[in-house]
């Protein structure tokens, strides 16, 4: 068996992830907002907004400031000249994946056809109409908020839904989009705006139908393009498989050779390489990470391959974080280096930094330095005149000076 070192490892997972790449020299285009996603597989969609939308992020954080319109385009428009690119889906969570993927979930979706949750499924019992209702509706109106289908079939929006004072409406419509028969047109204001999946995505697309141990297979084979070096846990996760879809798929990779398993020094699980994993002899740059990037939203992985133990903090009570609210591990040259605590101040016109902190064996100067010159891009970015530092944090005094 092949062995490679934790720290080959670790910058052939950053490889993978575009981390490597050259930034964009001019302005970037449609064109690397696509090249980024590719990279990456899909973005994890969150409704916390308190500094920026988590789909944002990722693409930023790999190729600098670039137009958010050019990623809502491509998610939620759709033209002759510009066809949609992206569309919603349950991949790791919530998440934009590439059209073409779409296919790939069918086997998803056919297990989600009697609801995704037994909260749903109790929704459903009670309401055996009122699918079909919505469907009918939507087909007469088009696109349409759960609101909207209210308000067209005369329903009451009162909220007896189980999930966060959801309406019924709101629920199955939730339910029709998960098990396929809807998708997401658009969003405003981050509200979805259901449409007929075969109106929202090409008919090329509707018309696959992937056989499941296919699908899974397919689904593994882009996981270990987008980790690079992995476990099988890690494969697992990208996708949210189950360990019996994760082995069998993994073992028909290891016989046709795109996957080759590897011993990594120091990590207690066996790995396996992508064939076309790249392991450069440098990482270089910077970046800071939206909680829900691709590069550590599987807190197992983060911690093994960066020694970083990370946890959101949004449901702890505030006076339990330890680091706050929604913080930003912020990588340099490889490494994760530091976190910030991040918030976006519109009223303020500025960045706000609560917190930040240096993580052990780094200098707080030269993290300071870096990470300045990387709130400064974002804030700027963001449309943010300044960038605010608070007091918390064994970094904060050092990077209030450099700023």
């Amino acid at each position: 068996m092949l062995t490679m070192s934790a720290s080959a490892a670790r910058r052939a997972a950053l490889a993978a992830q575009g981390f490597t790449d050259r930034r964009p020299a001019a302005t970037p285009t449609r064109r690397h907002v696509l090249a980024a996603v590719r990279r990456t597989g899909l973005l994890q969609l969150d409704s916390v907004s308190v500094a920026v939308r988590a789909h944002y992020m990722p693409v930023f954080s790999r190729i600098g400031g670039y137009d958010r319109a050019l990623l809502d385009a491509a998610a939620w428009r759709d033209t002759a000249a510009k066809p949609r690119a992206l569309v919603e889906y349950w991949a790791h969570e919530a998440a934009l994946i590439p059209v073409d993927d779409w296919p790939l979930l069918r086997w998803r979706m056919r297990r989600y056809a009697g609801g995704r949750w037994e909260g749903e499924r109790r929704v459903l019992e009670r309401n055996p109409t009122l699918g079909r209702d919505i469907l009918d509706a939507i087909t007469e109106v088009g696109a349409a908020t759960a609101g909207d289908v209210e308000r067209h079939l005369s329903i009451s929006s009162e909220r007896g839904g189980p999930w966060w004072g959801r309406s019924d409406t709101k629920v199955i419509c939730e339910q029709l989009f998960a098990s396929g028969q809807l998708s997401v047109d658009r969003r405003v204001a981050f509200a979805r705006h259901y449409d007929l999946a075969d109106r929202v995505l090409p008919t090329h697309v509707v018309a696959v139908d992937v056989d499941e141990s296919d699908a899974i297979r397919e689904l593994v084979r882009r996981a270990a393009r987008s980790l690079g070096v992995a476990t099988a846990a890690d494969l697992r996760d990208y996708h949210r498989l189950s360990a019996a879809q994760g082995r069998a798929a993994i073992a028909d990779l290891v016989d046709e050779g795109t996957l080759i398993p590897v011993a990594v020094r120091g990590w207690d699980e066996a790995a396996y390489r992508h064939v076309d994993a790249r392991t450069p002899r440098r990482a270089t740059g910077t970046a800071l990470l939206s909680p829900f990037d691709p590069l550590v939203f599987f807190r197992p992985r983060t911690e093994r391959i960066f020694g970083f133990r990370y946890r959101i903090e949004i449901y702890t009570p505030a006076a339990q974080r330890v680091h706050g609210y929604y913080v930003f591990p912020f990588l340099r040259d490889g490494e994760l280096v530091a976190r910030v605590d991040l918030k976006a101040d519109r009223a303020a016109d500025a960045l706000r930094v609560p917190g930040a902190f240096v993580e052990d064996g780094h200098h707080p100067g030269e993290v300071a330095e870096a990470l300045a010159i990387e709130l400064r891009s974002m804030a700027t970015w963001l449309g943010l005149s300044d960038v605010a530092v608070g007091d918390r944090g064994d970094l904060a005094a050092t990077l209030a000076a450099r700023l």
